[in-house]
């Protein structure tokens, strides 16, 4: 048996992760006015950030196609994998999951098991990764789905945007009450529930987000003290803002394995600009 790895470009996964993991990354594409763009393949940061900045027309995205998803199987199958393990965006912010169900009951070429991450960005990333650190060692596919799922189950997320317009506007934010936030000078703290995102607590400065965040993370460190704990921290074209909170978070977590990521144009159509976020998880890399 051979598994392959298959994700989107929403996990944001480095040239490098995606090289030694041996995972397939499917763009999702980004509209900016009359024209499309595979994410990663043909659109960078800049353009898309000038773009949100200047033009009065707002970005929207498209999913991930089942055509799409039909040529990488089949090319993955001719490449001799007879399992592939397919781990997305959350159901909750897309229909892709229900469709990509749909799709695996009428392929019968591989045995594909779709995996919703429930989640985006480093956290559907470190599930991504988690796949592909056990498909090469040989791991049966459903010990494999049965390892992501405690992963999943151990996964934290919390992240501040500017406000809550795009959000709102994409209709990605479930608690819409919450859109005051918006009309205020606040920093909106959002999170995934059940894979849908939520508003939960408004801040005045990112600074004082940070400091929330570093409690529910202190909270979960004392909740879990056995398991080793691994904190990604996630900007939206933030970078300055990046290097102040892994600096701090190396300093208040020096026990916990830090890690940087970056969100692109698919996700920032909905967070907006300097989205700060961080996801914290058990260590798949070094489990207790």
């Amino acid at each position: 048996m051979k598994t392959a790895v298959v994700t989107d470009t929403a996990s944001y996964l480095t040239p490098e992760q995606i090289k030694k993991y041996n995972i397939t990354v499917l763009p999702i594409t980004v509209i900016l006015g009359d024209k499309q763009y595979k994410e990663t393949e043909k659109l960078t940061d800049q353009k898309f950030y000038d773009y949100l900045r200047n033009e009065p027309e707002l970005p929207t995205t498209a999913q991930v196609s089942m055509g799409q998803i039909q040529q990488a199987y089949d090319r993955l199958v001719d490449e001799g994998y007879d399992t592939i393990i397919s781990i997305h965006l959350s159901l909750g912010i897309t229909s892709f999951m229900d469709n990509l169900r749909m799709f695996v009951k009428d392929y019968d070429k591989a045995k594909v098991y779709p995996f919703d991450s429930m989640a985006a960005s480093a956290a559907e990333a470190d599930l991504v990764m988690l796949a592909g650190t056990l498909a090469q060692k040989g791991i049966d596919p459903e010990k494999i789905i049965s390892e992501l799922k405690d992963l999943r189950d151990s996964t934290h997320i919390l992240f501040a945007v500017n406000d809550l317009k795009h959000l709102s506007r994409t209709g990605r934010l479930s608690n819409h009450s919450a859109i005051i936030g918006s009309l205020l000078d606040v920093k909106p703290l959002l999170t995934f529930k059940d894979g849908k995102i939520f508003a939960i607590a408004k801040e005045r400065t990112m600074h004082r987000a940070f400091k929330m965040i570093s409690t529910e993370i202190q909270k979960y460190v004392e909740q879990h003290p056995d398991w080793k704990l691994h904190i990604t921290i996630v900007d939206s074209n933030n970078r300055e803002m990046l290097t102040k909170w892994t600096e701090d978070f190396e300093q208040t977590f020096p026990m916990a394995r830090i890690s940087q990521s970056h969100l692109g144009p698919a996700i920032s159509v909905h967070t907006g600009e300097k989205t700060m976020g961080v996801v914290w998880d058990k260590d798949f890399e070094n489990e207790n």
